[in-house]
């Protein structure tokens, strides 16, 4: 499927031809669905880690939305990024039990130490940190979602060392 010229000629799309044949075809798979904005959403960034801003317009026209409306939508959430994620996901537990366990300072150990704010990516691009509301491991708290693995009884050695770890490997996760 060749990509279709961007919704207005005035404004540039970004991306590569593969990233807007990506993004048309989540479109194109979702379009006829009732309610196929989020659909589409998640569809382009489980392809694509985000949701390049080219994508926008493209939505906007294939459901006869504004681009405004498809904004809205994608700030309103915080799962949806519109910059590529870091190598490694780091997810921080924000829940009550993990507040009361000391959530808030690995936050501020993360931010000073690290340069790691949530929804932000490390300067070198192997970890993006944010934040989740239950990762179900309150006995263990505070805990946090490495790559897909959760652990508990996090200290901030502990987070030193596992961050120090990802950061080698620079092979990752997608």
């Amino acid at each position: 499927m060749e990509p279709r010229p961007p919704a207005s000629t005035s404004q540039a799309t970004p991306g590569t031809r593969e990233t807007l044949a990506t993004i048309d075809a989540v479109i194109e798979t979702h379009r006829s669905l009732p309610g196929a904005l989020l659909p589409m959403l998640h569809g382009i960034q489980d392809r694509l880690g985000h949701i390049p801003g080219g994508a926008v317009p493209r939505i906007a026209e294939a459901l006869n939305l504004s681009q405004a409306e498809v904004h809205g939508v994608l700030s309103f959430y915080h799962d949806f990024r519109n910059e590529p994620p870091g190598r490694h996901s780091l997810r921080l537990c924000r829940a009550e039990a993990c507040q009361a366990m000391g959530c808030d300072a690995l936050e501020t150990h993360l931010h000073q130490r690290h340069g790691l704010s949530f929804h932000g990516t490390s300067t070198d691009g192997s970890v993006t940190l944010e934040p989740v509301y239950c990762l179900g491991n309150c006995a263990l708290a505070p805990s946090v979602l490495i790559d897909g693995e959760v652990r508990g009884r996090v200290t901030a050695e502990k987070l030193d060392r596992w961050i120090g770890e990802l950061k080698a490997d620079r092979g990752g996760n997608p």
